[in-house]
Formats: structure tokens, C-alpha cells, sequence
């Protein structure tokens, strides 16, 4: 799909749960409205300005019928996204700048601020429900985790925070211990039972729920820039419970599968800008992931192309290359002649390792494929003319000290 000019820069997006709608939040205080369909046309539904100060955050109703803007207005303003008008407003929601809004449930949102300030909300009332002051430095994102009714907070301050929406206390549920890093994202995985944490240094932290949220279990290096999003593929596709898309102030959207981890590909580029938000479209389980960044556009990029058209005939491909190796295998091993290089074989013996640890068949192929080429660092991508969703296999040796 073309990219769809805003006319300024995009803070956050947050697509119609069942329509082929996406709203953004842009700099200049304006929210847009954009349909889309699958040949790639696109138009702009409307454009409303709550503020003239920037929108920071979006967040839109299980129906669809409410969109709620924030931003450095210290506002919280409802709209009606059925003829883009802003029906509500609640002033001074906020005392400083809301960085984040996130619906929960039905009759129940969350907003966090500059100070790290987190509220609850039934939009229903116009005072908030509670206000909890745990943090002391920016709210970067939530996660919401519905089989416990949890809301999990990453925060500027290097912690992780998880509340207890049904409890009355002000205090959080968990807190993990300072990680000495800004956290900026955070998405779930394995079923919920794992989240994962993009931070300012480029590494993504891994906590295990049923191990508590007092620290990471793991760390997993590779990223040259800041992690500023996170977002899960649709579930459908193979290896979708430890496979995440990840937004790097690089300007790449890369495709990245935790434990065990390696580098999937490159989906999408936004040259030097850095990519502040990433969305599924259909609650997370539609055809297009949304990156928003610096570059005053909305990328549009199809899941379809990328995770099923081009790994079947990737492995089309692979099937007619290794059925040719095997048979050069074959040959060498009686004579054992080493004349074409000792180097190949231990390349193939580690390749084929690394292949068999995955569960993930497209990864596997795209290893075997390139293994003979020269050891680069696959999280930073070369700026190059590339092909159109060109997926790049990372080096079966990256990971190995991991």
C-alpha cells in the first residue's frame, strides 16, 4: 500500500476494531481519520482538532463507536468516531503533559503523564476513579493482561509496574527492581505468560510472569537503537506466540523471534527516521501493520506478503537447494575431500544446529540459504534499494553467546 500522508508528525495511531479505519495522533494536535482497503486506495474520513496542542495518544472503544485523544493539552477528550466530533472533554485531567491512554475494558480507561502519574477512568464520570504516583518519570506504554485484570506500566524511571485494577489500594500489585534503563515498550508473548521490554540501549528485556516481575529473566542484545515500540503479530501465523514486531528510532520495523531469538526480517523502512508507534489492524489480527514515525506519513505494510506469500516460495526454493547439497554431502564423504574448504562443512553442521533448535520453518530455511554469507550484524540493516518486504536471514552466529 502507498504511504499516507498526515501533513505533520504522527505521535501514536489506534485502528477501528472491525472497520477498515486507522486514526492518528499528529504533532500539530489534529486526529485523522483514514479508510483503507485491500488494493492499496486509501482516503481520509475526517480531520478534527481537540487542541492546538500535540496528540500524544489514542485509544478507541470494543465497538468502535468512541475515540479517545490525549496529549500535552493535560486533557482527556472523547470523540465521536462515527462523524469525527469531539463530544467530550475533560480538562486538567492531568497536571502535566498525558503521554499514554489505554482502554481496558468496557466502562474502564487508563492514562499515564510526564511525571508517571497513572489514572483510571469510567468514562461514564467525570472525575477519575484512582491515581496511583508510584512512578516518578515518564509512562511510556501499558500492556493489559485480562485474565488477571492486570495493568502493566513501563516507565522512564527504568522500572516495570503491574496494578490490580479491582483492588482499592493505591499501591501497585508488583514492582520490578530499577533495570538501569529506560523502558519504552512493551508487548506480551507465549500466551501472555512472557512479556517482553524494549528499552533506550536496544535491548529487549524478558520477564516471566509466573517467576514474578521483581526482574528480567533475560536480555537479548542486537538492536543498534532505542526499542520506542512493540507490537504481536496476528495469531494465525506460524510461530506468532514468540514472534514480535519491533519499532527501533533506527527507522526499521523488523520481524523478531524471542527464545530462541533471531532476526526474521525487515518489513518495512522508514529511512532515518525513528518509528514511535506500531499496530495491527482488527484488534491485532488483521492483514496490515501500521509504523508511524518522524516522516509525517502512515506506512501501511501487508502481513500477508511478508509471513505467507513470500516464505512459501522461500521454501519452494530451499526444498530444490537442499535436496542439492545433500547430494554433494553424499559425494564428499567417501573421498573425504577437503579441496572446495574446511570451513563449509562446520558451516553446514552449525547452520543445520541452529535450524533444528527453531520452531519457526521459514527461519530455518532463510539460514540454510545464506549461510555462506559473510558474518555482518543482521539487527543493522545496511540502507539499501531492497525488494519490496524483503525478509534478511540473520547469521546462524549472532545469537550463539547468547
Amino acid at each position: 500500500m502507498p504511504d499516507i500522508p498526515v501533513g505533520a508528525q504522527v505521535f501514536d495511531l489506534a485502528f477501528h476494531p472491525t472497520e477498515s479505519l486507522v486514526y492518528t495522533g499528529l504533532l500539530t494536535g489534529d486526529v485523522a481519520a483514514f479508510s483503507y482497503d485491500e488494493q492499496g486506495n486509501h482516503e481520509e474520513k475526517f480531520r478534527l482538532r481537540p487542541s492546538k496542542r500535540s496528540c500524544r495518544g489514542l485509544a478507541t472503544s470494543g465497538d468502535g463507536s468512541r475515540l479517545w485523544a490525549v496529549g500535552k493539552s493535560k486533557a482527556l477528550y472523547t470523540i465521536d468516531s462515527t462523524v469525527g466530533e469531539v463530544i467530550e472533554t475533560r480538562k486538567a485531567a492531568h497536571d502535566v503533559a498525558i503521554n499514554r491512554v489505554q482502554r481496558l475494558q468496557t466502562h474502564l480507561l487508563a492514562t499515564g503523564d510526564d511525571d508517571g502519574v497513572v489514572k483510571l477512568w469510567d468514562p461514564r464520570k467525570p472525575d477519575a476513579l484512582r491515581a496511583y504516583t508510584h512512578h516518578f518519570d515518564f509512562i511510556s506504554d501499558f500492556l493489559w493482561l485480562d485474565d488477571k485484570k492486570h495493568l502493566v506500566c513501563t516507565s522512564g524511571d527504568g522500572t516495570l509496574s503491574v496494578i490490580d485494577v479491582r483492588a482499592k489500594k493505591l499501591e501497585p500489585f508488583a514492582q520490578s527492581e530499577d533495570q538501569e534503563d529506560e523502558l519504552l515498550s512493551v508487548v506480551a508473548i507465549k500466551g501472555g505468560q512472557k512479556l517482553v521490554v524494549g528499552t533506550q540501549l536496544g535491548i529487549l528485556s524478558v520477564f516471566n510472569r509466573r517467576r514474578g516481575y521483581g526482574d528480567c529473566v533475560d536480555r537479548i542484545p542486537g538492536h543498534p537503537h532505542s526499542i520506542d515500540a512493540l507490537c504481536a503479530i496476528p495469531s494465525h501465523y506460524p510461530g506468532a506466540q514468540s514472534t514480535v514486531l519491533t519499532g527501533s528510532s533506527d527507522g526499521l520495523l523488523r520481524a523478531v523471534q524471542i527464545l530462541p531469538t533471531k532476526l526474521l526480517g525487515v518489513i518495512a523502512d522508514h529511512g532515518e527516521f525513528p518509528i514511535e508507534r506500531i499496530a495491527v489492524d482488527r484488534a491485532g489480527e488483521g492483514r496490515w501493520v501500521a509504523s508511524v514515525g518522524h516522516d509525517e506519513v502512515l506506512k501501511m505494510t501487508d502481513l500477508k506478503e511478508v509471513f505467507e506469500d513470500e516464505g512459501d516460495e522461500d521454501v519452494e526454493e530451499a526444498d530444490d537447494d537442499e535436496e542439492g547439497e545433500d547430494g554433494e554431502v553424499q559425494e564428499q564423504e567417501p573421498s573425504k575431500d577437503h579441496s572446495a574448504g574446511e570451513g563449509e562443512p562446520e558451516e553446514q553442521s552449525e547452520a543445520d544446529a541452529v535450524g533444528a533448535a527453531s520452531s519457526d520453518d521459514e527461519g530455518e530455511v532463510e539460514e540454510r540459504k545464506r549461510k555462506r554469507r559473510k558474518d555482518k550484524d543482521p539487527f543493522q540493516a545496511a540502507k539499501k534499494t531492497k525488494a519490496r518486504n524483503e525478509m534478511e536471514a540473520i547469521d546462524a552466529s549472532f545469537f550463539a553467546d547468547i
